[in-house]
């Protein structure tokens, strides 16, 4: 079952190139979309795929490498390095107990300190960079820029989407957190069979404000919870990346837009040897912004303030095992 007629396809050219009227009709398509499923694929992004790619071969090597190698670089949930295979089971955000993701992850993301300690031990840890692996830093540094710069933009456009100055957001991420994981999805004939409930990403919403992903298309891909209920594939789109919102960019707008779910299928048997990796950049805001729900008619619904940092890390929280 395709998504394609659910999760709209968008090329941002015409937001970047574009008349205002142009501009406004990408602005208007992205409103839909997020008020709808709060999904697109989008192309015309500017992110070289050649980027990509070299990204995915470094990593590669770093996973191939053996678990001995890789535990000197050991984390979990939140932390800056590998994390290994059983740390992370995403169904718990929703509160449903699941068996581990059936995925191991290497993690990078904000890392210029603010000088409030605290905000810092969380938020802003040096980014750990395996010896073994020397091209992985030039490359995630350089991917790191260029996500934060479409992040803002994507930012700027969900802004222009309700009517807003262009500054509404992204006044909120003048020094932002942001998280980078590269998960390696092994094959069904590395792992085995899934257990009950088990799935490389459990069915989960994202917490912040976008998420830009990068993924190959795969059997074991991903689902996203229809409208109508149910799951769909979401649409593949070469050199696209697929964008979400998060929960509190949803919160932010007092639920006009969904924070939906997703998950990422189990390795299928129709195709053991399949093996994917993804590339999920999770953008948030200054941890210690005040985040007030957009006031009707724009918005629906007047949630508690909350601050970005609280919210994030009682959801972070959740997921984590043991």
């Amino acid at each position: 079952m395709s998504a394609s007629g659910v999760v709209p396809v968008i090329d941002l050219t015409a937001w970047f190139e574009g008349d205002a009227t142009a501009r406004a009709d990408v602005a208007a398509r992205v409103d839909a979309a997020l008020r709808e499923i709060g999904f697109l694929v989008v192309t015309g992004h500017g992110v070289p795929a050649a980027l990509r790619e070299r990204i995915r071969a470094a990593a590669n090597r770093f996973f191939a490498l053996p678990d001995a190698l890789k535990e000197p670089y050991a984390v979990t949930v939140g932390e800056r390095g590998w994390l290994p295979p059983g740390v992370e089971a995403n169904g718990y955000a929703e509160g449903t107990p699941t068996p581990p993701d059936l995925k191991e992850t290497f993690a990078v993301g904000a890392d210029r300190p603010t000088g409030d300690a605290e905000i810092d031990a969380e938020w802003f840890l040096p980014n750990v960079w395996p010896a073994e692996e020397p091209e992985l830093e030039p490359l995630l540094t350089d991917y790191l820029g260029r996500m934060r710069t479409l992040a803002d933009e994507l930012l700027t456009l969900c802004a222009a989407a309700l009517g807003l100055a262009p500054d509404f957001f992204t006044a909120r991420t003048g020094h932002p957190s942001y998280t980078l994981n590269i998960n390696r999805y092994p094959p069904l004939s590395q792992v085995g069979p899934a257990e009950p409930g088990q799935f490389r990403i459990g069915p989960h919403t994202d917490f912040g404000t976008v998420t830009i992903l990068d993924r190959q298309n795969g059997v074991g891909g991903l689902q996203v919870y229809s409208p109508d209920g149910g799951w769909v594939n979401a649409p593949y789109v070469e050199d696209s990346f697929t964008i979400n919102i998060g929960d509190l960019l949803a919160r932010w707008t007092g639920d006009r837009w969904r924070s939906n779910r997703h998950r990422v299928l189990p390795p299928d048997p129709s195709a053991p040897d399949e093996e994917l990796v993804s590339l999920i950049y999770f953008y948030e805001c200054d941890p210690g912004a005040v985040i007030e729900s957009i006031a009707a008619p724009i918005g629906r619904v007047t949630h508690e303030p909350v601050r970005a940092s609280d919210y994030l890390l009682d959801k972070l929280n959740a997921i984590t095992m043991g």
